[in-house]
């Protein structure tokens, strides 16, 4: 018997039956991911939010599958053709391939030539020559002459001469052949093993394709192409400048009827008994095979595995994707310090907004230090007038047209102004334009023009990246590969998975919370935040958690869902400041009474609470690793588990891809990481790339495992190829630029340079702007935006 969904998860996830049962049945009465990882711990048994996201996943797979099994058993018993063997291997079916495989030969479809032949008596040509090769096939087929007629599936053309009779025969043998449920995955995990994708230029389109020049001429085995190449190919023959083909290994053309039976075509003859020694039919079978091969079975494989391989890679550009944005998400905020957004401009000007440390708007205003009108000396007075006037302590610029200019602007207002004591940082625009035409940004900002709610959004930014990136649309954040080439439904759903676990590990000031990111609390649907939001516009600030029980729409489901992640700062219980979740407040009045203490004076005291022991409060109701979880709370209340905000410095003079010199040392920012290496800004308006190989000096499978994105790194330049815009950097600093004329390492894995054109041409493609960024939190936010 095919194992339960349960103890299929189970075994996947390497947990217990009874562990993935309480989390299927916590998910299925509408339990959010962040709640139950953090909150039902003694029913799940410790699932942590990255097992429970993948269980959610398969769930849905496997509950798809078992819908599929159960309507593909009732359409063949309907049909009086289920088998005690057939329905036996359905039953135990382990995947959907498996399941259509064998349900291919009772899959209704339109009337075939097979079908045809059927009616017209061929059958027993057909079997009478697969059984008997030694039979005369002209001789035979003799035999089943008839005129055209009429049947109940419509007119059949009858069998008029001895061709049309064989061709009939070979028409039942090949459907035979196709439908055979074994053979097509024997043939399907040879094709994987044996099967070479290559791409060619569509002639005449050299110089339109130019981006996918390195396809041109390209081909790699199906089971190892990886996710970014396949999909390069995919859009390269969806945009019609390459032609992409599957063929088996052993053929470098296309075949001849006459050579002989290739491997696949072997698997299908030895199947069926079919073998070449001489007999009258053993030619007529042959070329049986090959027709069963070439028209269908190998029509059908490519579709599929083609079709897979994209899948596949669509997946693995979603997880880098939504690596990436994790990584941004939860990049160290500023925190809240005056800040003064810059966004950069020529013609139009630079448009300035100041933001106090909420992140209120307190100022606004346009300067022209650029051309055409270079109102250098004047628009300094303006910035340094702003900054004192409201205590500016940080400089938020953005990285579009001017970026570099206004970059030096800030410097000389904060040499100008020693006093001031100011820090600037150069940040991604990437999604302000479309939070400033938006219809949030429209109501939270109406009195303002679209041009400065960029500048705003430009300084929220660097105060609380996840605050404010939760008002974009996740897929405008461009830190992924292709993804417009991907399920759109299935990245959507994946990054608005990321958005909600970020959002829940840092915990929301409900006082302060946008409904954007109210919106992402567990629990909380887009209506209730905004509920939430009205609320507290026309009552004041929270000051407990029980007082969102007032909050229309938001029901008992919805608070015990919610609750935990919600933080009231400086209200009426200490408790509701932390991720303790209210209904464990009993279990710390408990806790309290034992110790003979009040809740305000064990927060933060580490040495009393580290001394208590969590299995001397456990009932019923609270276990262990709740009571571990609420002391640690207890320990550093609402900690944000954010890194500490560091700044990368760019170097002095190094400004354009041209001032790079070999075996120069930078420090830069991490702005993407890909499966075959990381790329780098280092002020140069274009990215560096380090290859997996140069990002350690050990052994490193996936990126991700050393770098991420907004991570301030060294980096050592290896080779400079200003005509192409390429830059080769190393994290080993021990290594040494290459001489002229040498075969450094770097050289040897061509991809390298591949993907940097690449990487550098979609860049180019999607902005016109250049992208210098020396934040740890915001640089990656402009890159790969394909």
């Amino acid at each position: 018997m095919l194992p339960s969904i349960e103890q299929r998860l189970a075994l996947e996830l390497a947990a217990k039956p009874v562990q993935v049962a309480a989390a299927i049945a916590l998910l299925d009465e509408g339990a959010t991911v962040p709640f139950i990882s953090r909150y039902r711990k003694e029913a799940t048994g410790g699932l942590d939010d990255i097992q429970l996201r993948l269980l959610e996943e398969r769930l849905r797979y496997l509950r798809e599958l078992e819908a599929r099994r159960a309507a593909i058993i009732s359409s063949i018993e309907e049909q009086n053709k289920m088998t005690p063997v057939l329905l036996d291997a359905i039953t135990h079916a382990e995947d959907k391939t498996r399941l259509e495989d064998l349900y291919l030969p009772y899959k209704q479809k339109r009337r075939t030539k097979a079908q045809i032949a059927l009616e017209a008596g061929l059958l027993p040509l057909a079997d009478g020559l697969l059984a008997d090769p030694t039979l005369e096939p002209e001789v035979q087929a003799a035999l089943y002459l008839k005129p055209a007629f009429s049947s109940d599936s419509g007119e059949n053309p009858g069998v008029p001469d001895t061709k049309a009779a064989l061709d009939g025969a070979r028409q039942i043998l090949m459907e035979r052949f196709a439908e055979d449920a074994s053979l097509l995955q024997a043939l399907r995990e040879y094709l994987l093993d044996h099967g070479i994708v290559e791409s060619i230029v569509v002639p005449g389109k050299e110089e339109a394709g130019a981006k996918f020049s390195d396809y041109f001429a390209y081909s790699e085995t199906l089971g190892t192409i990886p996710s970014h190449r396949a999909l390069a190919i995919f859009r390269g023959r969806r945009e019609e400048m390459l032609t992409v083909n599957l063929r088996l290994d052993t053929e470098e053309e296309k075949p001849k009827w006459d050579a002989p039976l290739n491997p696949c075509e072997s698997r299908i003859a030895a199947r069926f008994g079919v073998k070449n020694t001489g007999r009258a039919a053993d030619k007529w079978l042959a070329d049986t095979v090959r027709w069963s091969w070439r028209v269908k079975v190998f029509m059908h494989l490519d579709t599929e595995l083609m079709s897979n391989l994209r899948e596949k890679a669509e997946v693995e550009a979603i997880n880098v994707f939504a690596l990436n944005l994790k990584a941004l998400l939860l990049a160290a905020p500023a925190g809240p310090r005056a800040t003064m957004g810059l966004d950069p401009g020529l013609r139009t000007g630079c448009k300035v907004a100041i933001v106090d440390a909420t992140g209120k708007v307190v100022d606004y205003t346009t300067i022209y230090p650029h051309q055409p009108r270079n109102d250098w000396d004047g628009s300094l007075h303006v910035l340094a007038a702003l900054a004192a006037k409201h205590n500016v302590a940080l400089i938020s610029i953005g990285n579009g047209t001017a970026s570099r200019e206004t970059d030096k602007l800030a410097q000389d207002l904060i040499k100008m102004r020693p006093e001031l004591k100011l820090t600037k940082i150069v940040v991604s625009e990437a999604g302000a334009s479309v939070y400033s035409a938006s219809e949030f940004a429209s109501k939270e900002l109406p009195d303002l023009d679209v041009t400065i709610r960029g500048a705003v959004s430009i300084a929220r930014r660097l105060q609380d990246p996840l605050a404010e990136l939760v008002k974009i649309d996740p897929k405008s954040i461009g830190v992924g590969q292709y993804q417009h080439d991907v399920g759109q439904s299935q990245l959507a759903r994946s990054l608005d998975a990321v958005v909600e676990d970020c959002v829940n590990a840092v915990g929301v000031d409900v006082n302060t919370a946008s409904a954007p990111l109210l919106a992402r609390v567990s629990g909380l649907s887009s209506s209730v935040a905004q509920s939430i939001v009205n609320y507290r516009d026309a009552k004041g600030m929270f000051t407990s958690r029980a007082e969102l029980r007032s909050v229309p729409r938001l029901g008992d489901k919805t608070f015990e869902q919610a609750a935990g992640f919600l933080r009231v700062m400086k209200g009426s219980n200490p408790l509701d400041a932390s991720a303790v979740h209210p209904e464990s407040y009993p279990l710390v009045e408990k806790i309290l009474a034992d110790i003979k203490k009040d809740v305000a004076s064990i927060i933060g005291d580490e040495r009393l609470l580290k001394s208590l022991s969590p299995a001397k409060y456990a009932d019923d109701k609270f276990g262990v690793p709740t009571i571990s979880d609420i002391l640690k709370e207890l320990e550093k209340p609402g900690r944000d588990p954010r890194p500490e905000f560091t700044t990368a410095t760019f170097k002095d003079g190094v400004e354009e891809i041209r001032d790079l010199r070999p075996d120069m040392i930078l420090e830069g920012v991490v702005t993407n990481v890909a499966a075959f290496g990381a790329f780098v800004d280092i002020g140069v308006h274009q990215d560096g790339l380090v290859h997996i190989s140069a990002l350690s000096n050990t052994f490193v499978k996936d990126p991700h495992t050393v770098v991420k994105a907004g991570q301030v790194v060294k980096v050592k330049v290896l080779e400079v190829d200003e005509k192409r815009k390429r830059i080769a950097l190393t994290m080993r600093l021990t290594d040494s630029a290459p001489q002229p004329g040498s075969q450094p390492e770097q050289r040897a894995n061509r991809d390298d340079a591949k993907r940097l054109n690449q990487h550098n041409a979609q860049q180019n493609r999607q902005s016109s702007a250049p992208a210098p960024s020396n934040n740890a939190m915001a640089s990656a936010f402009a890159k790969l935006r394909s």
